[in-house]
């Protein structure tokens, strides 16, 4: 990838220059997103989750099926970035909507490419804010890192809660419906925070990590189980009410608490927890959207983990 060559360091090039090549750059963007989900399904082993050992607490998707999706919605990252890019101008509430429209034809090709199943509708969110935050960010000349999209991410979704998760209806979907129950707001409000979830606890402890020496596979590991433990996964609710949340965060606490253990067995408690979320019909699908946007995030330089 051409993304750490092309934008340097704010702190220490002040003076940077945006690459001349605007569609590669699209492609560079689009490509980090794309293999975030990659990513993110080939962790295995991952607790109730699609992987390449088992499909999880699912019975409507496997591997294969995450892959095709994937393919799918791939080119639509560059079609989020460039539209961010050419409505730099407009204020955030007038863009939304834009971008809102190419949000759901690219939902309608995931369910294409997986039958009607939905793998990705959550990633499509908030790796698409992203990509279209990362455009805005070069259209005003400020350089996009993790932490400079993170804050156009914020400003745009600023309203959404409020305005889509209201109390003072019937609820209409799952999300109003949580809302309304136990006031979670879900990926709307992880989006509204600027991804404050991904930014205190899954990027720390990928980083962390790296720094310690573990590969790749370990620093995803690392920052899954800090999401699972942290992350307030309305997919877990949805299963399994208030209780299944709390059996997942609270157990994922539990292993952290154990401290540093050697990548086997880390490994070995990975799987063990896979099988107690099967055996529960619980599936973090939410905690695994934020661990894409992590590694998505982690590609961009000058992250510094402040909150």
């Amino acid at each position: 990838m051409r993304i750490a060559a092309a934008w340097p360091k704010a702190s220490s090039h002040p003076g940077w220059m945006l690459p001349a090549d605007e569609t590669a750059l699209a492609a560079d963007v689009a490509h980090a997103a794309y293999t975030a989900l990659i990513k993110e399904v080939e962790l295995t082993p991952k607790p109730g989750l699609v992987d390449r050992f088992n499909t999880g607490a699912h019975r409507d998707m496997d591997l294969s099926t995450f892959h095709a999706s994937a393919e799918a919605i791939a080119p639509w990252f560059s079609v989020f970035f460039r539209l961010g890019l050419a409505e730099s101008a407009l204020p955030p509430a007038q863009f939304l909507p834009h971008l809102r429209a190419d949000g759901l034809a690219c939902e309608n090709a995931m369910f294409r490419a997986t039958g009607g199943v939905n793998t990705h509708k959550g990633s499509i969110f908030s790796l698409g804010l992203l990509c279209a935050a990362a455009g805005r960010l070069v259209g005003i000349g400020v350089m996009p890192d993790a932490e400079s999209m993170c804050r156009e991410v914020a400003v745009l979704c600023a309203g959404l809660v409020g305005d889509e998760l209201m109390p003072q209806r019937e609820a209409r979907t799952a999300g109003e419906l949580l809302f309304q129950r136990y006031r979670l707001t879900g990926a709307r409000g992880e989006a509204a925070s600027g991804f404050a979830t991904v930014r205190q606890h899954g990027l720390v402890a990928f980083q962390a990590a790296l720094a310690c020496g573990g590969d790749e596979e370990e620093a995803l590991h690392a920052a899954l189980l800090r999401l699972l433990a942290y992350n307030s996964d309305t997919n877990l609710v949805a299963r399994g009410g208030m209780a299944g949340l709390d059996y997942v965060q609270s157990h994922a606490r539990h292993l952290l608490a154990s401290g540093k253990v050697s990548p086997a067995r880390r490994m070995a408690q990975m799987a063990e927890f896979d099988a107690a979320l099967i055996g529960r019909n619980l599936s973090p699908g939410g905690s695994a959207d934020l661990l894409a946007v992590t590694w998505f995030l982690s590609r961009f330089p000058t992250w510094v983990g402040r909150n």
